[in-house]
């Protein structure tokens, strides 16, 4: 199967089209000794709307920077109304008619609408930037795209979502043939997007190619017409969106065949098996633009495992339940008592832990020792005028360092020089000491080797066949399957499922995932296995 070739004829796959606006032809890109990019191509239709869909890593935000100039490509070629094109700036490719609206808006918030959309190109009446010429453009194209705002306005004064409608307007005001939208959605609720949306359909009537990033499968068909898959830096495949089911777009993303992988070799806990109270319950706990309603009820020695796509919800409704963000409706409750928590030290304070996904930026300390990233959290709760004592931090260090098997088994190493799952490991180790009640661990097995991945599960089997409470997530099904006791799925900012994990495949939950699952199957399917 070659690049562009990427399916037979007979199954609806587009055909080779003379009039692509873009052709993108076996890029790779490498940094140091890692692929970020394996020949991959991608083609641009004008007036359609192509969606660029994979998981994290998948390489959809490097190929995007090697459209619009930020990265410079090893090789391939790029090609823009049939002329073939080298960009070494975001200026050449703006210049080249490719306009990109981020997901930060990256606007002046203390200038007008008309300001912001002409931003470096003012015009200019006897020395000085005609007002009302700026603003009688800017008015004209944004009622050309159907954009209700007053050009004299602060951009401030307006939402998140009109303020994103703005730089789509900045970026199709300067004439583009191309639109990229990467993850324009991601801080917008449903009513908001769908504005985006109207714009969006609009443009796509006027010619313009859009290529629209997001992880919102919903969205995805509801307005894109083509899609290009990409998986670990490679092209898996470029399909009609009318032709792709939801599971098949799954399967293709995630890579993953439909099989159920063996459990590791623990007790699942049963609602009879529970304690009478849960630890940890959240009752209709959401965040404007990242969490829908949410109910979930934790109980002691339990590991629930979320499941969903990158962008469903897993991630936001860990940090609401840490605190890390705070919720806006709803409540969480501690053992049955009512608590808000306003940032992660109120939840550490409940004996709540949380390793984030993101392990570089927030989690690991690299210029510091293994030690002294081992023992932050606990030297955190005791507060910095309270020093934990020498003889204390040896004995905790060493005990942890052996109990994870961390390697080298050296205290004094850099936290930079370590392995992947030896970082991650150490990060567990820093949690286990405040001795929680409830872990809740997001990825923690990504991107590490599968020997330490293997170690980290059987960890968390243990912890729980103790008494620890575990809220697991997980972009790997069988990873989440193998170790949870219940179920959740999230799609789309929301639960959309739950049940007890008895006898349930990674094919139930990628069809739930996508939608092709109806909740009446769902109860006959758990009665069937408990039969």
């Amino acid at each position: 199967m070659t690049q562009m070739d990427v399916q037979a004829p007979d199954e609806g796959a587009p055909r080779e089209q003379p009039d692509a606006v873009i052709t993108m032809e076996d890029i790779s890109i490498a940094f140091g000794g890692v692929q970020a990019l394996d020949g991959v191509s991608l083609r641009l239709f004008p007036g359609e709307v192509h969606a660029l869909m994979g998981e994290n890593g998948a390489g959809k935000s490097t190929l995007i920077k090697a459209l619009t100039g930020v990265y410079s490509i090893d090789s391939g070629r790029i090609v823009v109304g049939g002329e073939e094109h080298l960009f070494s700036t975001p200026a050449e490719s703006l210049a080249a008619g490719i306009s990109t609206v981020y997901q930060e808006v990256n606007l002046v918030p203390n200038l007008t609408v008309a300001e912001n959309m002409f931003l470096g190109r003012e015009p200019r009446r006897l020395g000085g930037i005609d007002s009302r010429a700026m603003n009688r453009q800017a008015r004209a194209t944004l009622q050309r795209l159907g954009i209700d705002v007053d050009p004299a306005s602060v951009l401030g004064e307006h939402p998140i979502a009109v303020q994103q409608l703005v730089a789509i307007a900045r970026a199709v005001d300067v004439e583009c043939r191309v639109l990229i939208l990467d993850e324009p959605t991601s801080s917008l609720d449903a009513g908001e997007a769908e504005k985006l949306f109207d714009v969006m359909r609009r443009l796509r009537e006027q010619g313009v190619a859009i290529l629209f990033v997001s992880h919102f499968l919903e969205q995805v068909y509801e307005v894109a017409d083509r899609m290009t898959i990409l998986r670990n830096g490679r092209l898996v495949e470029e399909r009609l969106v009318k032709d792709t089911p939801r599971l098949q777009l799954v399967k293709l993303m995630i890579g993953r065949e439909l099989e159920t992988l063996e459990r590791l070799e623990k007790e699942t806990a049963t609602s009879t098996d529970r304690a009478e109270r849960p630890v940890l319950t959240a009752v209709g706990i959401s965040r404007r633009g990242s969490l829908e309603a949410t109910d979930l009820e934790l109980y002691e020695g339990e590991v629930i495992g979320i499941a969903g796509l990158l962008g469903s919800g897993r991630t936001e409704l860990a940090r609401l339940l840490f605190g890390a963000d705070t919720a806006d409706h709803g409540e969480l409750r501690v053992r049955s008592t009512k608590r808000r928590f306003r940032s992660p030290r109120h939840a550490i304070d409940r004996k709540i832990a949380f390793t984030s996904e993101n392990r570089r930026a927030e989690g690991v300390v690299e210029d510091l020792t293994v030690a002294d990233n081992m023992l932050l959290a606990l030297q955190a709760s005791r507060g910095w005028l309270r020093p934990i004592p020498q003889g204390t931090r040896a004995r905790l260090v060493k005990e942890y360092m052996e109990a994870l098997d961390i390697r080298p088994a050296d205290p004094n190493a850099l936290m930079r020089n370590l392995s992947g799952g030896n970082q991650q490991k150490v990060l567990l180790a820093r949690w286990l000491m405040t001795q929680p009640e409830v872990l809740i661990l997001d990825e923690p097995t990504r991107g590490i080797d599968i020997g330490a991945k293997a170690q980290i599960q059987q960890l968390v089997s243990d912890l729980s066949d103790r008494g620890l409470s575990v809220i697991f997530i997980s972009a790997e099904l069988e990873e989440v399957l193998r170790l949870a006791d219940r179920l959740v799925v999230m799609r789309d900012r929301r639960k959309i499922d739950e049940r007890h994990n008895a006898g349930v495949t990674v094919s139930d939950v990628m069809e739930i995932i996508a939608g092709e699952a109806t909740a009446e199957a769902a109860v006959a399917e758990q009665e069937e296995s408990r039969a």
